[in-house]
């Protein structure tokens, strides 16, 4: 039996992680996109380390597309089984994968015309969706749901268990429970992204039974949140200084599942006490809208926080001031607005989006500001802005940062260091071996450190391709 990392390793996206029994049965843990800037990273979303015909089962931990948005390439390169998730997860995957597919689409299209247009000028080659509309419907097919806590067989010799991560709305971390040939039961973990304990609308991420092999994400392993009573005074403080003081546009690029919703429920909470500045405030994203119906729709993942207030706001995703947007034109106009008003837009890293078209209208003004509210990947304009950049290439053209940057990674679905560590504290004196991944490698070396220093001893970064025996 071993484990081949193929995917977020050594980085934050692309999951993929292929268990091969030992009787060749192919497990295959998430199927992620690869969202970052990396040369050497180009071709991974077009390319396998694997043959997708040959993967006899898929198991997905939560919807984020870094970890399902190559699903429907999958599939169309000759997958052929189910697709385990939560109920949740297969929800917001019937959108998602959608939503990726129409990016695509679009993507290749506007390489196409430029390329049309400059043929002479370059070389380069027309280019193919990596998936369509129809591959994201066909793959939705085969998709099964589970509830948290069940567990169910996808080999005669392998129980898989979902655990509520609270990372997002369905988000899990799996547990596969492997009956040897000599009898023996080993249980290899996959924590998926471990969420926060006391962050709204989830519940606290639920531990993981005792494990033999644990396959840990490390986004955050180098660093610790901001505690959440400083976090609002910090972003109200973000908010006046923006709208009422510069009398500008704040700008939140945020991911269309989780982070948005969270925003727009602290805003609800804030309306509510009488502390929210009176400005209007935007959800500029169809998906983030499509999104926000289905968190509705799945009750079994709130905490009792949010089940409590509902009975004094009977819609925590609304308030008089906040308007979500889906048609173009109504983006559009945002642009050109003088408006004081904040601007929630996907996607989280600014790399793709309608969010991209608020930076370009907007950067160069200094009454403005961008706030970056979690993780971003490298060569991303949000990584971008992040470090400090004075300019950015959108659409093709230099655009001068004049506006403010903020960051607040306090806002991140993903655990600091000492809530990974926290996580996985019951594992110690039990768990054989510790894989890092999803993460950059400074990172994970500071997070082997940081668990070694709490007991945790056999500890390893896998590189991208690299087997471990499980034996």
């Amino acid at each position: 039996m071993n484990i081949k990392f193929c995917g977020a390793a050594r980085e934050v996206t692309g999951s993929a992680h292929l268990l091969t029994l030992d009787d060749g049965f192919q497990i295959l843990l998430d199927c992620g996109l690869y969202q970052g800037g990396s040369e050497v990273m180009e071709d991974f979303n077009f390319e396998w380390k694997f043959d997708p015909e040959k993967v006899d089962c898929l198991i997905l931990s939560h919807a984020h597309i870094d970890h399902c948005g190559r699903i429907p390439k999958l599939v169309k390169d000759g997958y052929d089984g189910q697709i385990h998730c939560t109920h949740a997860t297969l929800s917001l995957c019937s959108i998602m994968l959608l939503d990726s597919a129409l990016i695509q689409e679009r993507d290749a299209a506007f390489h196409n015309k430029k390329r049309q247009k400059f043929k002479n000028k370059n070389d380069q080659e027309e280019k193919q969706a990596l998936y369509t509309k129809e591959d994201a419907q066909r793959a939705m097919n085969q998709f099964v749901s589970h509830g948290y806590g069940s567990r169910f067989h996808i080999h005669p010799k392998v129980e898989v268990e979902f655990r509520d991560a609270g990372h997002i709305l369905g988000s899990a971390n799996v547990t596969l429970h492997i009956t040897r040939n000599d009898g023996s039961i080993v249980r290899l973990g996959f924590s998926g992204d471990i969420g926060r304990p006391n962050r709204p609308i989830l519940r606290d991420p639920q531990q993981m039974p005792d494990l033999d092999y644990l396959i840990c994400e490390s986004t955050y392993g180098n660093r610790d949140h901001e505690s959440p009573p400083a976090e609002i005074e910090h972003f109200l403080k973000i908010i006046q200084h923006t709208c009422i003081e510069k009398r500008g546009k704040l700008i939140i690029p945020a991911f269309s599942v989780g982070r948005t919703q969270e925003i727009v429920y602290i805003l609800d909470q804030l309306e509510n006490a009488g502390k929210l500045p009176p400005i209007p405030v935007y959800v500029d994203s169809p998906l983030s809208v499509n999104a926000t119906v289905i968190f509705g729709e799945h009750p079994e993942c709130y905490d009792a926080e949010l089940s409590t207030y509902f009975l004094k706001d009977p819609n925590p995703f609304g308030f008089a001031r906040l308007t979500y947007i889906k048609e173009a034109e109504e983006s559009k106009r945002l642009n050109s607005s003088s408006e004081p008003c904040m601007i929630i837009s996907a996607s989280g890293m600014a790399n793709a989006g309608r969010v991209k078209h608020h930076l370009f209208n907007n950067i160069e003004n200094k009454r403005n500001t961008v706030l970056i509210v979690g993780y971003c990947s490298p060569g991303t304009p949000g990584a971008q802005l992040r470090d400090g950049a004075a300019e950015l290439h959108l659409f093709g053209e230099p655009k001068k940062v004049r506006c403010d940057v903020e960051v607040m990674d306090s806002f991140s679905a993903h655990a600091g260091r000492g809530e990974i560590a926290a996580f996985v504290s019951n594992q110690r004196g039990k768990v054989k071996k510790i894989y890092l991944v999803h993460g950059e490698i400074e990172s994970q070396e500071a997070l082997r450190a940081y668990l070694g220093e709490r007991g945790f001893n056999d500890i390893e970064i896998p590189a991208l391709g690299q087997i471990f025996s499980l034996d």
